[in-house]
């Protein structure tokens, strides 16, 4: 009976699209009601997996090994009930496919890349979104394709790729985890191409070990934005993102506690990495870094290597710009440490707020090169709370006040109010930041972003003053009618305001079998009834701001 709803649904899925790109609903009492289900042994280009949320989990876990195209990826990706709940995806009792083969079974929940079945070969084009994904930890176990049982290892991860290049994970959840987010490489094969983008990665590590973190990768290529990163599992002394990459990107993101909130250091895995052109830039900019009281390591970041083996650290410019760092902290707070005097940071339109006195703050651990340029900080901070070997070039440009002026700091606002000594008291960006990383947008609390619209001289810190544009207005005003059971997807479009929108069904109803995704403004599903259905659609931009349209969608039988 499985064989046949399998074949049922392969040939049923594929009659709603083209040849050449198949949609796969996974969904419960359907054809397709289990994720086993998909023949992720045959996914092609511009195959989509839909994942729907049930009231339980999807204790299932298993590989893709396949190549998409930059025109046609692969994409799976959870759809949200009506209160945009995530499908969870458990590796707490999962059970790997018996139609799939690969090594590392007890690494991850999702696994990209190495595989028997499918056929192994480099994953390219791959997207995984709206998805909460949990629970590849020593202390769960799973069943692997053989139906034995197995633990995980203490490097588990929720999404662990261990080839891959131009990989997206987005607006998704990454919890309960040894590792939440693992990229690897190697002296024969990098990864390649990571974009980590508006995710929640929380709540991993392994209790008393310093060697799991929140995300953990080593790729050339990879940017991290929009993302939330929270505190990790009670009592595990991982850092909050560690990454050993060339290029190097951390922009827009919430980082908040983490033995450090950032450890970038040597890609000590991958001659390759460490061979690239990009290996010794890296760029930090536009983030807010929060250090609580007592959360591990007093710095706030590290550059350059750990392994000793100072030939292989990064050795180049740390290019650290426009961040919002705060710490709690009663006792010291120090911001930077870079290995070795080879080490060099550009510190420039910075806020370094601390709420002890300015003396626990120190600029250096006691190596590095670092330069600072119009930064927010309270009077007497220090150069370093220990003996200072290397440099700061300080051109006494930066801002110093009792405080930024925060909106509600109790409530962590901190964009800027009108009286802020921070507003318009920002310098240039350093021209080898450009025009690649200037700034162009700001973070919307959670996992969101917003354009930044610069007022008169850039303002110090992650935030603008002022971050207001033209009106917000709905742009679409019509809307194809649908078929009953047949797909729909639409994307909602909207413009003005900070160029960020939630979206929202304010009145009326949409066609039973249709959602509307809070983020993205499509509409999407299968209408299981016809009729005329009318409803009105609101969009709120990152500052409140709002517009409502009225919409009909007619659904008819052919």
């Amino acid at each position: 009976m499985k064989s046949f709803c399998f074949l049922f649904a392969f040939i049923f899925f594929g009659l709603s699209i083209s040849a050449t790109a198949t949609v796969y609903e996974v969904r419960p009492n359907t054809a397709l009601d289990t994720i086993a289900e998909v023949p992720w042994a045959n996914l092609q280009p511009g195959d989509t997996v839909l994942i729907y949320w049930k009231p339980t989990a999807y204790k299932e876990k298993w590989v893709i090994c396949r190549q998409g195209t930059a025109s046609a990826p692969i994409t799976v990706r959870g759809v949200p009930n009506a209160s945009g709940e995530l499908p969870v995806i458990d590796g707490d009792g999962a059970t790997t496919p018996a139609n799939l083969n690969f090594p590392g079974d007890a690494r991850s929940v999702i696994k990209i890349g190495s595989a028997n079945i499918p056929a192994d070969t480099t994953p390219k084009y791959i997207t995984i979104e709206n998805l909460d994904i949990k629970s590849a930890h020593p202390n769960y176990s799973f069943t692997d394709e053989f139906g034995a049982s197995g633990t995980y290892t203490s490097a588990a991860s929720s999404i662990y790729v261990e080839k891959g290049e131009n990989i997206t994970v987005k607006n998704s959840i990454l919890r309960d985890s040894a590792n939440g987010f693992f990229v690897a490489s190697s002296d024969d094969l990098a990864s390649r191409n990571i974009l980590v983008e508006g995710n929640y990665i929380y709540g991993n590590g392994i209790v008393g070990s310093a060697f799991q973190h929140n995300n953990y990768t080593a790729a050339i290529g990879i940017t991290f934005q929009y993302n939330r990163f929270g505190a990790l599992r009670t009592g595990a002394n991982g850092n909050n993102l560690k990454d050993r990459s060339a290029g190097t990107v951390v922009r827009y993101n919430w980082i908040e506690s983490g033995n450090r909130q950032l450890d970038l250091v040597e890609g000590d895995d991958s001659v390759l990495i460490r061979n690239d052109a990009s290996y010794r830039k890296t760029f930090v900019y536009s983030n807010i870094l929060i250090e609580p009281d007592g959360a591990g390591n007093s710095q706030i970041l590290h550059y350059g290597g750990d392994n000793g083996t100072t030939s292989l650290y990064r050795k180049g410019t740390l290019y650290f710009y426009n961040n919002t760092v705060v710490s709690t902290r009663t006792g010291n707070t120090t911001l930077f440490r870079l290995s070795t005097n080879e080490e060099n940071c550009d510190a420039r339109n910075n806020i370094f707020y601390v709420t002890a006195g300015g003396a626990n703050l120190a600029m250096l651990d006691e190596t590095g090169i670092l330069t600072i340029k119009n930064n927010w900080l309270k009077p007497g901070w220090r150069t370093s709370h220990g003996t200072l070997t290397g440099t700061i070039n300080n051109d006494g440009t930066s801002v110093q006040g009792t405080s930024p002026n925060f909106i509600d700091f109790n409530n962590q606002d901190f964009h800027l109010l009108s009286n802020s000594s921070a507003v318009n008291a920002g310098t240039t960006l350093n021209a080898q930041v450009l025009p690649a990383h200037d700034i162009a947008r700001q973070y919307v609390k959670h996992s969101q972003s917003e354009t930044r619209n610069q007022n008169g001289a850039i303002d110090i810190g992650a935030f603008e003053f002022g971050n207001t544009g033209a009106p917000v207005q709905i742009t679409t005003t019509s809307l194809p009618n649908g078929l009953r059971g047949r797909f729909y997807n639409q994307t909602l479009q909207a413009s003005g305001g900070t160029g960020n929108f939630t979206w929202t069904v304010s009145s009326g109803n949409l066609p039973p079998g249709i959602w509307l995704d809070s983020t993205s403004g499509k509409l999407r599903g299968k209408a299981v009834l016809k009729g005329i259905w009318n409803f009105t659609i609101t969009a709120q931009d990152g500052q409140n701001q709002t517009a409502t349209q009225n919409l009909v969608v007619n659904v008819k039988l052919y």
